[in-house]
């Protein structure tokens, strides 16, 4: 019999940091948690040559394979094992090798998009939104895109300025409001360590139980009306009915 799997979304602008949360929630958590990225549902586009390649505007989510990205999270939740491709973003097509993936009792899905399809959304238990400054953005997207894709500095800097930051105003940002959490970039290992605690708890209850934050705390916000009642502590906040406590950042 399968186990069920809670999917957690990590969701933020390009160079937000969701790779870098991802990895660290993964490792707080201990082995029981696997990773997803959206990045690898990206569609192939071996089919064009070359040049019409770089015409595709791939910070679009109509870049991305939502139907196969869907097929595979309901999967993951019911614990079934898939396939998941690999993208190759150098030559924008998908590669021949996939990785087989057993979903542990976690799933740290990360991607920029993860909340914004109606179909998509409802299959996440908790949701992470990585709000970090454009400059720092940018300057992640350039030393990775030179780096790992193979790319010039100028022609990356262009492209965030003409494509990536208009596409972030409008498809990434607004869903701030739709996630569960909102973390200032970069976390600080105590926030890791919360969030790995909130998670560890999901799995506990065997239900959604989303926490509130006190809208005191600048580094941390969450939706109005979500979550279970929340009480101030000392420098804790605690939901009512459990015992799980997180520090104030």
């Amino acid at each position: 019999m399968h186990h069920q799997s809670k999917l957690i979304a990590i969701v933020g602008g390009s160079g937000a940091g969701k790779s870098w949360l991802a990895r660290h929630l993964q490792r707080a958590i201990g082995p029981t948690a696997v990773r997803l990225s959206l990045d690898d549902f990206y569609h192939d586009r071996s089919q064009l040559l070359p040049a019409m390649r770089l015409k595709v505007n791939y910070d679009h989510p109509r870049a991305i394979d939502w139907e196969q990205l869907e097929i595979k999270l309901k999967a993951c939740r019911d614990g079934k094992c898939v396939q998941v491709p690999s993208y190759d973003f150098a030559t924008h097509t998908r590669r021949m090798a996939v990785r087989s993936l057993s979903p542990g009792r976690v799933v740290l899905v990360d991607g920029l998009w993860l909340l914004l399809r109606r179909g998509v959304r409802p299959l996440f238990d908790f949701s992470i939104y990585l709000n970090c400054p454009t400059a720092l953005r940018l300057e992640r997207r350039i030393g990775r895109d030179v780096t790992e894709r193979g790319r010039q500095a100028d022609t990356a800097r262009r492209q965030f300025w003409e494509s990536v930051a208009p596409m972030h105003d409008r498809y990434v940002a607004p869903q701030r409001c739709m996630a569960d959490i909102t973390i200032e970039d970069p976390p600080t290992e105590l926030e890791v360590q919360d969030l790995a605690e909130t998670i560890r708890a999901l799995l506990a209850e065997n239900q959604v139980s989303k926490r509130r934050f006190s809208a005191s705390c600048p580094r941390r916000h969450t939706r109005p009306g979500v979550g279970t009642p929340a009480v101030w502590v000392n420098d804790t906040i605690a939901r009512r009915g459990t015992s799980v406590f997180v520090h104030k950042g």
